[in-house]
């Protein structure tokens, strides 16, 4: 009888995967044999496999420049990495390995990104998208970057008024865009996303401000659906309305040359994951190269700002089962020794599901738990995976530990949970690892991070 943790596995899903495997009945991430990692760290432990970022940047810059030679497109492609996915300097310093651009959310982005200039890891040419809305200092931190002259800094003009402010802070020629505001899927509370100006306003805007001011040559059309590229009605509707508008706009402002497609490729969460970046990437070029031809519109050079996509998938928490209750009559409670609010919050923020499979013990009979946290909060808890909305585990006994791990959680996570500050219900971030491959290929482990003190939490609340 096929009852074994191995066996659920293995029946339910394609496995082993290109990142998981099982040896000796112990789950390996990247080759990277987990068990020796905990051994070395214990538990509670984040991981970031740093090799997987480059891996995935290539991979993008593959598929569409493939797509671009295939459909004979006459633009270029640039990738451009999303900072706010994961602010990290061990991040930051992986994506601009691969000749990459950045795009920016805040005014402190700037000084991120003063910094990684100063260390030589970009230089004046790069390009550096500037979205969101913005408040005084980030106007003139991005007119501080144009004035110093980073010539490919392009404020993306999220309103009507951004112009006027950014015109007083700037003193020399400057490239500028325009975000549309896309229309969101029937499914949302509002119809017309809040970032950017809405569709009927892009053109008689360009005409009366920017059209005729010297200072400003507008280069770049952005346009970002929130649900990200899917294979749907909706965004081929949206991504057509988007291109149709650049035509028009191009027509009437010949410097405009680019279109920035924004992010949007999805993260793998579940080992049933499917879906066909290939085809996706080529669609997209298509679509675009169809419409200007059309129009008998030169073709745009196109931008993304993918970061979920960049980082998410380096990532790993890992935890022990440090107890297990029977709540009632159908419930087992498996305890874990953090708590998902604090390491994962978007599983209880927004419901997000990751990959969730015990670390150790693939030989033992498996059962179906519910997980949950150490808080004292009834949102604390985790049982959404791909098995019916049911998770299962290898049952516990009294030889080892448990061990389990939750996969692809590299981006938003820390900034969501307020990485190195105060933790729900006072509950310690836990230690941080950086993992790599040396030039013979064998992986190294760095600490980046000790388990939060106490200490350093009283400090921040004044003690």
């Amino acid at each position: 009888m096929k009852n074994k943790y191995i066996d659920l596995i293995e029946q339910t899903f394609d496995f082993p995967q290109e990142e998981f495997r099982v040896e000796d009945n112990e789950l390996y991430f990247h080759n990277i044999p987990l068990m020796d990692i905990i051994k070395q760290y214990g538990t509670p432990l984040k991981i970031s496999y740093l090799p997987k970022i480059s891996q995935q940047i290539q991979k993008a810059k593959k598929l569409f420049n493939v797509a671009i030679a295939r459909s004979d497109y006459q633009g270029d492609y640039h990738y451009c990495y999303c900072t706010k996915s994961s602010h990290f300097s061990f991040v930051l310093e992986e994506v601009l390995k691969n000749d990459v651009h950045l795009e920016t959310s805040s005014a402190f982005d700037i000084f991120l990104l003063e910094t990684l200039h100063e260390q030589g890891l970009i230089d004046k040419e790069t390009y550096i998208i500037c979205n969101g809305f913005k408040r005084p200092q980030y106007i003139e931190n991005i007119a501080k970057l144009i004035n110093e002259e980073f010539v490919n800094t392009i404020p993306i003009l999220d309103n009507k008024f951004e112009l006027d402010q950014l015109d007083r802070n700037i003193t020399r020629k400057c490239k500028i865009g325009m975000r549309i505001a896309a229309e969101e899927e029937p499914k949302f509370e509002f119809y017309t996303s809040r970032l950017g100006i809405r569709y009927n306003d892009i053109i008689p805007y360009y005409e009366e401000k920017i059209k005729n001011n010297p200072k400003f040559e507008l280069k770049m059309l952005h346009f970002f659906i929130n649900t990200g590229i899917r294979d749907s009605a909706y965004y081929w509707n949206e991504l057509s309305k988007c291109v149709n508008l650049y035509c028009q706009l191009k027509h009437i402002c010949p410097e405009l040359d680019s279109l920035n497609i924004g992010g949007g490729f999805p993260i793998k969460n579940s080992l049933s994951f499917d879906y066909d970046y290939e085809y996706m990437a080529e669609e997209i070029i298509a679509q675009i190269k169809m419409i200007c031809d059309r129009n008998n519109t030169p073709e745009p050079n196109i931008f993304t700002e993918f970061g979920s996509y960049t980082v998410g998938e380096s990532g790993a928490v890992l935890y022990s089962i440090i107890d297990q209750k029977q709540q009632n009559d159908r419930e087992l409670w498996d305890m874990i020794d953090s708590s998902f609010m604090t390491t994962l919050p978007d599983t209880w923020a927004l419901n997000q599901r990751f990959i969730l499979l015990g670390v150790n013990k693939w030989d033992s009979e498996y059962e179906r738990v519910f997980l949950g946290g150490l808080t004292c909060d009834s949102e604390d808890y985790y049982n959404a995976e791909a098995h019916a909305n049911a998770i299962f585990l290898p049952k516990l006994d009294n030889e080892e530990p448990l061990y389990i791990g939750l996969f692809h959680t590299g981006a938003y996570q820390e900034s969501v949970g307020g990485y190195g500050g105060i933790q729900h219900c006072l509950i310690p971030a836990p230690k941080h690892i950086i993992i790599d491959l040396d030039e013979e290929g064998e992986y190294t482990t760095k600490l980046f991070a000790k388990e939060q003190s106490h200490k350093s939490m009283l400090r921040i609340l004044g003690y």
